[in-house]
């Protein structure tokens, strides 16, 4: 394994080729395929937290012992490494391999196409970061992980709105905290959706210009943090919650991310 990877420069995909050819991995073939199932894990320790996606082609490979295992000592290591990628698969793991040739040999073992697809990590050096799990397999591992990283909390008074607005994010799937966090690029690409539907309906250009104004604010509000109706509250936004529970400082969503097991696959 670690020739193939020498040979190929550390890419995974072309490791396996060269396995292949010489008629070493026996399942190698699958990396054509699509891995869309898995798992996302989370790792939290004082304050900080790291959360990676691991995919398998099947929902039974996820929930395969050996695979889980797999999984659960990557996300040991992704913390150490603070969600580098790079760092992560140039580590050594407890068998003292490192995680790339680990995985190219795991390949072969299960025999399926077995990917990490990404990581990342919140540090503890502003505000205060929390996370939930959805359709969770074991505490930290399920299908949906989301992080919010929020200042201007306080501990004992109003510390479980963090938790309850990671729980928001997993549920809503929003795409940034405001507007001016979603690139342009997506909602000039809504807008031009939005204004041709409305044109071949029959509407004028006038009519249809007038329109996709309001469908497009609708779109910018279902989308962002702040502006989304409160799953706690549907008469209420996020914003709206941030401001009820205030105490000395003005509470602030700094960040967030959310990790949907395939999504985009």
């Amino acid at each position: 394994c670690k020739v193939a990877l020498d040979e190929t420069k550390g890419n995974i995909e072309k490791s396996i080729e060269f396995l292949r050819k010489k008629g070493i991995a026996k399942a190698s073939k699958k990396m054509s395929r699509t891995a869309s199932e898995g798992l996302a894990l989370v790792k939290e320790e004082e304050g900080q937290v790291a959360i990676i996606e691991i995919n398998s082609e099947t929902d039974f490979v996820a929930k395969n012992k050996d695979f889980i295992s797999f999984c659960k000592e990557l996300s040991e290591i992704n913390f150490t490494v603070k969600g580098n990628l790079e760092k992560l698969n140039n580590t050594k793991m407890g068998n003292g391999i490192l995680v790339k040739e680990n995985l190219v040999n795991f390949i072969a073992k299960i025999g399926e196409k077995i990917t990490i697809r990404r990581t990342n990590f919140f540090d503890n050096k502003e505000g205060v970061n929390f996370y939930y799990v959805h359709s969770a397999l074991e505490k930290n591992i399920g299908q949906i992980v989301s992080v919010v990283k929020i200042d201007g909390l306080i501990e004992k008074k109003n510390h479980d709105i963090g938790m309850k607005i990671s729980m928001h994010i997993a549920a809503s799937n929003p795409l940034a905290i405001d507007k001016q966090g979603i690139n342009k690029d997506i909602i000039d690409k809504e807008l031009e959706i939005i204004k041709a539907e409305i044109i071949n309906s029959g509407k004028p250009p006038e009519m249809a210009e007038k329109i996709s104004k309001g469908k497009i604010l609708k779109f910018v509000n279902d989308n962002t943090l702040l502006n989304q109706i409160w799953i706690m509250d549907p008469k209420k936004k996020v914003s709206d919650i941030l401001k009820e529970i205030k105490q000395e400082k003005e509470i602030k969503i700094i960040s967030f991310l959310r990790y949907k097991v395939g999504e985009g696959i």
